[in-house]
């Protein structure tokens, strides 16, 4: 369960981990999320979908899914919901590397689920090493992209909110200073940077090459086509849109830290640039564009860690694991 109404990466977490655990067997009621796109996500799986637009809602949403085996909660007012609403033992996956209970309300409804908490799951390494209490490392999971991959367009994406801790502003210097004058950027997401970074691409003197495309459902067709995904987060948990990209086969070139270095960086010809550096991220642009062998190199090397490390079946193992062990 998470208490919301929305489908950003939280959500397509417990869409994708749900659709597994039915798909093993089990019966999975999922509490939250956009209703309309959560239907269509669990479409055919035997999933049950309740909304949990507020907290009223969630809690009794909770209520009606009877008497389950575990409650997983994701997000702070998630689980807390659950810690008041249900009895089941209760799993927390924690997604952001920060301890809860940054304000006086978080730090009384902390004190709410450490009672009610059995168990913790952080999404990477990077997470487990700053959150509070014990935690096990599963790592989210994505499905493997069967379709075909063309990656010819000149084109390097952002694909991430548009927040001050995602650091879109690296990954558009770094492309100004290191993109040739064919290529194009394209930005996929919203927030509240958005007239900043338009301001930012004028200044730089690429606003012909850039185009902000908002939210977008056919993010995988921009995967297959364009040829670099940019990710320069320093803080990111793991990242959903970066594990897509290597399943595309799309090279991606990171920012060394967040979780990025336990995915990116497993592949041999890894690209991971100095935090905030935009050169370095602009110098490793411009041999990624010069050298399209090196690009079908790195991509494929990306979509074997992917495959290998990175599946909704393994996440599903992995979470069965620590529900048995509080069941046990």
């Amino acid at each position: 369960m998470v208490r919301s109404d929305g489908f950003s990466g939280v959500e397509r977490h417990i869409a994708t981990l749900a659709r597994a655990q039915a798909e093993a067997g089990h019966d999975v009621t999922v509490v939250g999320g956009s209703q309309a796109r959560m239907r269509v996500a669990m479409a055919a799986t035997g999933v049950r979908t309740l909304s949990g637009d507020t907290l009223r809602q969630a809690a009794e949403s909770v209520s009606r899914a009877g008497h389950p085996d575990v409650v997983h909660a994701h997000m702070t007012a998630g689980e807390l919901t659950a810690s008041l609403a249900s009895r089941a033992p209760l799993v927390a996956t924690r997604h952001f590397a920060r301890r809860r209970g940054a304000t006086t309300i978080g730090r009384a409804s902390a004190m709410v689920i450490r009672r009610r908490l059995r168990r913790q799951i952080a999404i990477s390494r990077f997470v487990a090493s700053a959150i509070d209490g014990s935690s096990t490392v599963v790592y989210p999971g994505v499905g493997t992209d069967n379709d075909a991959s063309t990656h010819t367009r000149p084109t390097a994406l952002v694909v991430q909110r548009l927040q001050p801790e995602k650091n879109t502003d690296v990954a558009v210097r770094g492309f100004a200073a290191g993109a040739p004058a064919e290529w194009t950027l394209e930005i996929v997401g919203r927030g509240p940077e958005l007239n900043m970074l338009q301001d930012l691409v004028r200044d730089l003197g690429i606003a012909d090459r850039t185009t902000f495309l908002g939210f977008r459902d056919d993010v995988p067709d921009l995967m297959r086509s364009a040829s670099v995904l940019l990710a320069p987060c320093e803080v990111e948990g793991l990242g959903l849109s970066v594990l897509e990209a290597m399943s595309h086969g799309l090279p991606v070139i990171a920012s060394r830290a967040g979780a990025h270095p336990e995915t990116v960086g497993l592949a041999a010809d890894a690209q991971l640039f100095e935090p905030g550096d935009a050169q370095d991220a602009a110098s490793m642009l411009a041999r990624m564009c010069a050298d399209a062998t090196l690009r079908a190199r790195y991509g494929a090397q990306l979509a074997q860690v992917q495959r290998t490390n990175f599946t909704p079946q393994a996440q599903a193992e992995a979470t069965e694991a620590v529900y048995q062990q509080v069941l046990a």
